[in-house]
């Protein structure tokens, strides 16, 4: 189990006009390392950059926004709005206003492309959010190596070593198979593999 103590941010000091400010023993420490770039992981990082501290958020998917914004609720409702719309068309709610549609079908390509479009750009606003608060975005996979030390194996392959004071860990969930069953995402699916179904 991992024991990492509990610390206290440093103290931050108020300039003239609200501006606030930090010392460093070292340029290369940080303030902050939040391991998980989802709701819980971003917002704390955001928030940190926030109050002026050197902060590093890192996430080994390669894309922000965690469980939620990428396997999990925006891609699910984006496929859920669009079911919910060919019902819509496919039942009386048009033909009510005197509507018809003949030969109705579904286009799961165009249905995937515009679920991944949302997904695509919901990421990409964190990633705007990051860079206007000053979050180092690290794209690894994060060990916790001591007290203050995390190591981040790149997505290139190289390592990346963090020196930082303090330690959040945000690493959210991910899918969990049962004993004796094999998630294949053919025969037996995942809530992840069923967002990438091709039919």
């Amino acid at each position: 189990m991992l024991n990492i103590p509990i610390r206290r941010f440093p103290t931050l000091r108020v300039g003239r006009h609200g501006a606030i400010g930090r010392n460093f023993s070292s340029e290369s420490q940080l303030d902050l390392v939040v391991i998980g770039g989802g709701p819980g992981g971003y917002v704390a990082a955001i928030k940190a950059g926030q109050l002026g501290l050197k902060v590093a958020c890192v996430e080994g998917r390669g894309a922000l926004g965690g469980t939620c914004n990428n396997v999990g609720c925006i891609p699910s409702k984006s496929l859920l709005n669009a079911s919910h719309k060919y019902e819509e068309a496919k039942h009386s709610l048009y033909r009510d206003h005197g509507v018809k549609i003949e030969k109705l079908s579904v286009d799961l390509s165009v249905m995937m492309a515009n679920k991944q479009q949302r997904v695509v750009s919901l990421g990409r606003g964190v990633e705007t959010l990051f860079r206007g608060n000053k979050v180092d975005y690290v794209k690894g996979w994060a060990t916790v190596t001591g007290p203050n030390d995390v190591s981040v194996k790149l997505l290139d392959g190289s390592t990346r070593a963090l020196r930082t004071k303090n330690i959040i860990v945000a690493t959210g969930s991910a899918v969990s198979s049962l004993p004796g069953i094999t998630i294949d995402e053919k025969t037996i699916v995942s809530s992840t593999g069923a967002l990438e179904l091709t039919e």
